[in-house]
């Protein structure tokens, strides 16, 4: 079994972005298992927490950041494939302003941050997601293009990348294929640096963009190649394509595992193909889910939960793990009580029992917390609350609860409700534990 890693101390370091220039600090700490990679921004009155995921991403050209409400966290592709390439899968990495330091504009000082550091396995299995059919993305003449890896148990990502600047350029057209492991990335990809066209210099400054860089902060080729500065490789240019490209993949929120073919992508599209492989992981997730021997029937939940009919909304529970994570089912029919006055003529599903519903998941949640405590969970309060689709008779809700805090007075959850890979509805709920004989 291949485990989850994280590192073994804090290690930071100091400089300026390369877009905007602004002065920050980048630390890295660590982060318990199955957290993943999240990005803090310290700077804020309240610390303002980004998870490096695809759904926070905020279109910018050139590079990729991440959105949370106002909070931006600009040029984080460099610092993600450092993280990607060492295999860390938990951090949390607080930064002072608005955009991760640029240092020499590759991944190499970050990997060097996370050496120093050393790295620690943790108790956790950690969690691939294998590429299993092709999927396309493609826009205009650039093209992403994932597929199944060639070996079966291989457990590494193979990149063919095929960057085209065309032959009237000093970068010209660079091919490279090469299986991403450890050693391989550290060496062959890290050190490879952010490069720019002397051409396209000015129209970057007059967008207010990397002012204060000169020739030795950035690769940047004139009509006879790099101006004032050396390749770290013949073909630096591609390495780098590759190194973005491992940071983006990133935001899956999973290693992804398979062969990847590119073709003049950049961040943009790189996006996408992260979005489309998520609907493909999703539905195998889901059906997966579907088939498996649950964790809890219902015998089970109505040793745990207090609710009885017509409020026990829980049919099953599929996985749950610790005080981390549930999973359970709601089978939905025609039935159902509430169908006879909520909507008779086009019968729906109240929102407010499907909040019910997810809150009786994370009751089953924090009972492996209050196991022989005497206690039970009760709601306490409500926030982000969104319904994204109506729930009809014969629909199966997938219900997961994940925490955030749990302690033996409370706990704070994230909650979401999907019917096969549609998102329902979410909500941040919090629990006060009650004594038992009270409720």
């Amino acid at each position: 079994m291949k485990t989850q890693r994280t590192i073994l101390k804090p290690v930071e370091v100091s400089g300026r972005g390369l877009f905007t220039g602004v002065e920050s600090t980048i630390r890295f700490r660590p982060a318990l298992p199955y957290s993943g990679i999240t990005f803090v921004r310290i700077d804020q009155p309240d610390p303002i927490r980004v998870a490096a995921s695809v759904d926070n991403v905020s279109k910018r050209a050139r590079r990729t950041a991440l959105r949370n409400g106002t909070v931006t966290i600009e040029t984080v592709e460099h610092c993600l494939s450092a993280c990607a390439g060492l295999r860390i899968d938990n951090l949390d990495i607080e930064l002072s302003g608005d955009e991760v330091p640029g240092v020499d504009g590759s991944c190499l000082p970050f990997v060097s941050m996370i050496q120093e550091a050393g790295i620690a396995e943790q108790d956790a299995e950690r969690e691939v997601y294998t590429i299993s059919e092709v999927i396309r993305v493609c826009d205009g003449g650039a093209e992403l293009v994932a597929l199944p890896p060639s070996d079966p148990d291989s457990d590494c990502l193979e990149v063919l990348y095929d960057l085209d600047y065309g032959n009237e350029t000093p970068i010209g057209r660079q091919i490279l294929s090469i299986k991403i492991d450890l050693d391989t990335f550290v060496k062959d990809i890290a050190p490879a640096r952010t490069f720019v066209l002397e051409s396209e210099v000015q129209r970057l400054r007059e967008s207010g963009f990397g002012k204060h860089l000169n020739y030795a902060d950035i690769v940047v080729f004139g009509p006879d190649g790099p101006v004032e500065n050396k390749l770290r490789f013949p073909n630096e240019c591609v390495r780098h394509k590759i190194l973005d490209l491992v940071g983006d993949l990133s935001l899956l929120g999973r290693p992804v595992v398979g062969r990847i073919h590119a073709c003049k992508s950049g961040h943009s599209l790189n996006h996408e193909l992260v979005r489309a492989i998520r609907v493909v992981m999703e539905k195998e997730d889901a059906k997966r889910r579907l088939v498996q021997v649950p964790e809890l029937d219902i015998h089970r939940i109505k040793r745990i939960l207090p609710h009885r009919y017509p409020f026990l909304l829980v049919d099953r529970i599929l996985e749950i793990d610790g005080t981390r994570r549930a999973v359970g089912i709601k089978n939905v029919t025609i039935n159902e009580p509430f169908f006879q006055g909520h909507y008779p003529g086009q019968p729906i599903m109240p929102g407010v029992l499907i909040i019910e519903a997810m809150a009786q998941i994370g009751g089953i949640l924090l009972s492996q917390e209050l196991e022989h405590k005497g206690k039970v969970a009760v709601l306490l309060s409500l926030d982000k609350v969104k319904f994204r689709r109506a729930v009809e008779p014969g629909d199966q809700l997938v219900l997961v609860a994940e925490s955030i805090r749990v302690t033996g007075r409370g706990g704070h959850l994230r909650c979401h409700a999907t019917v096969g890979t549609e998102l329902v509805a979410e909500a941040m709920i919090k629990f006060a534990m009650t004594e038992s004989d009270r409720v």
